[in-house]
């Protein structure tokens, strides 16, 4: 059996403007960093272990036309003034031999804040929830970080925000966790 876990992780978010919708979408993979590259989505899982880099530390390991997997969230209009946003929020446990959650998160009339905050909340919860304890979620403000019991999660966003400035132009923002084999 041939299994593939990634053993790094950066993340990227983009916008592009263009009178397509498909175009506007490359715009965006092109703005993140990440157009060269086939993509394929997957799921919410951060792999146990991984190690988080930043996109240039990232973009070391990969060759254009290399397959990637990667989690994406994406929002597009054509509707002129609309705010649109995309954001990943992560959650790690305190135990890195035990997986994290990436969730995604689109939505309308949210800044880039707003959107990445809410990813973030939500990859917490997930997390909380599949170990069994997300009854005892608290958020604390003075570190700024959830807590659990006594287990405190790292947690992090990606966000991107964009609004259409011209009628008839498709704008798209998108944010990504990028999976490294």
């Amino acid at each position: 059996m041939f299994t593939i876990i990634p053993s790094k992780v950066f993340f990227t978010k983009g916008v592009g403007r263009h009178k397509s919708r498909l175009g506007s979408f490359e715009q965006a993979l092109r703005d993140a960093g990440i157009a060269q590259f086939n993509l394929v989505e997957v799921s919410s899982i951060f792999p146990p272990n991984a190690e988080i880099v930043t996109k240039e530390e990232g973009l070391k390991y990969l060759k254009p036309g290399q397959i990637l997997f990667v989690v994406l969230a994406k929002n597009s209009s054509d509707e002129y003034n609309r705010l649109i946003s995309a954001a990943v929020g992560l959650a790690i446990p305190k135990d890195r031999n035990l997986y994290g959650y990436l969730s995604e998160h689109h939505s309308f009339g949210e800044t880039d804040k707003v959107a990445g905050e809410f990813a973030e909340d939500l990859a917490a919860e997930m997390l909380a929830s599949t170990m069994g304890i997300d009854h005892h979620l608290i958020w604390d403000e003075n570190s700024q970080n959830w807590k659990l019991d006594d287990r405190i999660l790292l947690t992090q966003n990606i966000a991107s925000s964009a609004t259409v400035e011209r009628s008839g132009e498709w704008t798209t923002v998108i944010a990504a966790a990028v999976l490294i084999p």
